[in-house]
């Protein structure tokens, strides 16, 4: 076997908390634009860039250290306040990030980089720093080398020529580098070349914990450093130095009593002799008796550091697998103490009992290690409206909203493209023109807003925009010219409008980059049923359209009810049961012949045979004393489907079916039950929508193949 490259490691470990810092400097940047440009939020975005500049120095990523550069000194004279923040600037700072992004994962692929959008943005951002000369400084030398105990060190400017004694500080700083900062590929040299840059500092390495070089262990930490630091900055500042390396060292920063020293000449460092010539007594530490003893109001308690822990993903669907097949066995289990006639009281019985909590707590706990927050996804998405508004000359805001609603990691991923098409679509069709907007007494800008939430134990997605709402008249007339509908046929809006989910239907005029090429709803709708998903339009003329999409927490396990139809073992998923109800001949109408309803409170819904749709029987002559399932949807409507037997309500393991199998209409997945038997998983609103075309006399089978 291999041995594995310890530097591949500390790369790939780069190029994960580059993710970190790129999500935190889009959060930032939207603060900014959202109107909180104050120092902090600056801050935020000018670290972040910052310290990638810094680890992708020590790579020699080069293309990636000369844009970061050029980026952050931008972002430096925001901090400073030599630049104002204005729209113009802003925009700039969003398309820098974005090309940013596009550095950090080409070079984490070895792939081609970008090099002509990055000229481009480098001449504009080379613009601003000559329009604020202070601005101009050489550009970054990408020179990596290993540093040893020799520090030479560019200590500042003299501050008693630029500063009056009032505004300086004197602090005492403590820096002990873990072994496991070394192992993630940083240095301490870096750390300490930024605390020089703040102000006139003493810089003195602590050797005492430096071991004999027969004990000497390389791998192991054993230097530190005493800074004696004079700056005007405040103590939040010179703490940033140190968040590259958060959790990886132990630091303190004291303020020396609050006292001003005299401005004096600080002798330099003096370099440690080379390595080999004969050894000298270490340099003595910083004494604490030689400064005033700090307050302890004034004492600052290294940072918490919060434990992570970055598991492969293979590694995640392995655990997930084997909690799948955990269920099934214990299921197995149930159902064969079941038959073996045991008392409900049993010491087997009780142990069972046992058994499938701690089965239900450990399936929850590993679906929580795949969830994660949809925020990554909604900020892919920030790119995408201004990418769009500028191809095609819109001015246009994306509004997002629930951004910690946790989903599986695996929807997350499946879910881009089709959101990619639903936002390229509101922005191109959805909204109109600046001059049709202010015809119309709207805003010169549009607003597109996405959110995420949990309801009913489904993750609803919507994607709105505050446009013109959809042409009904216009659709159902392209959709007759393409032959999709004949002339006479009388639709409902809500049909109208699922026309746009039709193959090959398009609204645009013309092909230009984002449409016209009929690809794009068909497509969307695919793909989120494709995920057990559904979705949804509502729109009204003039305000607006809004796209719902309903996906299931996980992909993986769900409760299921277990039912029985014509002799086939079914499974639905339980949040979409709302109620259960037998049958009676004063809740039961019948419009035509196939066509009932049935009578729930104070309204009527639709009842449909599922044993007969789905091609298992004919349909029956009389539905009084059957079972009977009301089925809710998130629009609201409701159906009720009938079964002959509610066998049970359990935990199923999802299988999902091959592409080879026919993809029968309500049929989302299989699984296994406990006593070895595969069932279906259906989905009931697909089934009713298949179902629920009143112009039909009577719903036409679903016909099964295997």
């Amino acid at each position: 076997m291999a041995p594995t490259d310890p530097m591949a490691e500390i790369r790939a470990s780069f190029f994960v908390e580059c993710e970190e810092l790129l999500e935190a400097m889009q959060d930032g940047l939207q603060l900014m634009d959202d109107g909180e440009d104050d120092s902090e939020t600056i801050h935020i975005v000018f670290r972040a860039v910052h310290s990638i500049k810094g680890g992708a120095g020590a790579f020699g990523l080069e293309a990636l250290v000369r844009f970061a550069h050029k980026y952050e000194t931008v972002l430096d004279g925001v901090r400073s306040g030599r630049l104002n923040v204005d729209p113009e600037l802003l925009k700039l700072f969003f398309r820098a990030s974005d090309h940013l992004s596009d550095l950090v994962r080409a070079c984490r692929d070895d792939t081609d980089i970008p090099t002509a959008q990055g000229e481009h943005l480098a001449g504009e951002l080379d613009a601003c720093i000559a329009a604020e000369p202070s601005l101009a400084e050489p550009e970054p030398e990408i020179d990596f080398n290993p540093v040893g105990l020799k520090l030479d060190l560019d200590f500042g400017p003299d501050l008693s020529e630029e500063t009056t004694s009032e505004s300086v500080k004197s602090y005492l700083i403590t820096f002990t580098p873990d072994t496991e900062m070394y192992e993630n590929g940083n240095d301490a040299y870096p750390v300490l070349h930024a605390l020089s840059e703040l102000g006139d500092c003493k810089v003195t390495c602590n050797t005492s914990k430096l071991p004999s070089f027969d004990q000497l262990v390389p791998e192991t930490s054993y230097l530190s450093w005493d800074i004696e630091l004079l700056t005007a900055v405040d103590e939040a500042e010179i703490n940033s130095t140190f968040e590259f390396v958060e959790g990886l060292c132990s630091f303190s920063i004291t303020d020396s009593d609050g006292e001003t020293p005299e401005l004096v000449s600080i002798p330099s460092l003096e370099p440690l002799p080379p390595l080999d010539e004969a050894p000298t007594a270490p340099p003595e530490p910083i004494s604490a008796s030689a400064q005033p003893a700090p307050k302890p109001e004034e004492q600052r308690a290294p940072a918490a550091a919060k434990s992570v822990v970055r598991v492969d993903l293979d590694r995640i669907e392995r655990l997930v697998n084997l909690v799948g097949e955990l269920v099934i066995n214990q299921a197995m289990l149930a159902q064969s103490l079941q038959s073996a006639g045991l008392s409900p009281h049993s010491d087997a019985m009780n142990g069972l009992e046992e058994f499938q909590r701690l089965t239900r707590d450990i399936q929850d706990s590993v679906m929580m290690i795949r969830a994660q927050p949809v925020k990554s996804l909604f900020q892919r998405m920030s790119r995408i409206v201004r990418e769009s508004s500028a191809a095609v000359g819109k001015n246009v805001r994306l509004h997002t909203d629930g951004e910690t609603t946790e989903v599986d990691k695996t929807v997350i991923e499946r879910l881009a493209d089709p959101l990619t098409h639903m936002i390229r679509n509101a922005v191109d069709h959805g909204l109109e023109s600046t001059a049709d907007r202010i015809a119309a007494g709207k805003s010169e800008e549009g607003v597109v807003r996405l959110s995420a939430a949990h309801r009913s134990g489904r993750v609803i997605i919507e994607v709105a925009d505050d446009g013109a709402g959809i042409d009904r008249a216009r659709v159902f007339k392209i959709a007759c010219e393409k032959g999709l509908v004949a002339a006479d046929a009388a639709l409902s809006d809500t049909e109208i409008d699922n026309l746009l989910f039709l193959p090959g239907f398009s609204t645009a005029s013309t092909v230009s980059d984002l449409s016209g090429r009929g690809v794009g709803m068909d497509v969307v709708r695919t793909a989120i049923q494709a995920l057990g998903g559904r979705i949804s339009i509502a729109s009204n003329e003039g305000s607006g359209t809004t796209f719902t999409i309903s996906l299931p927490l996980t992909l993986a396990v769900l409760d299921g009810m277990v039912v029985e139809v014509a002799g086939e073992t079914l499974v639905l998923p339980l949040n979409m049961v709302a109620e259960t109800m037998t049958l009676t001949e004063t809740s039961l109408e019948t419009l035509q012949p196939g066509l009932n309803i049935v009578r729930v409170r104070d309204g009527f819904v639709p009842l449909f045979d599922l044993g007969h749709l789905l091609g298992y029987r004919d349909r029956k002559d009389t539905y009084v004393d059957s079972v009977a399932l009301l089925i809710s949807h998130e629009d609201g409507r409701a159906g009720a489907l009938i079964v002959d037997e509610i066998q049970d309500q359990r935990q199923v393991v999802i299988k999902g079916l091959d592409d080879t199998y026919y993809r029968a209409p309500g049929i989302a997945a299989a699984t296994i039950l406990g006593d070895g038997q595969i069932a279906l998983i259906l989905d009931p609103s697909d089934i009713v929508a298949q179902a629920s075309d009143l112009s039909r006399p009577a719903p036409a089978p679903m016909k099964m193949e295997a």
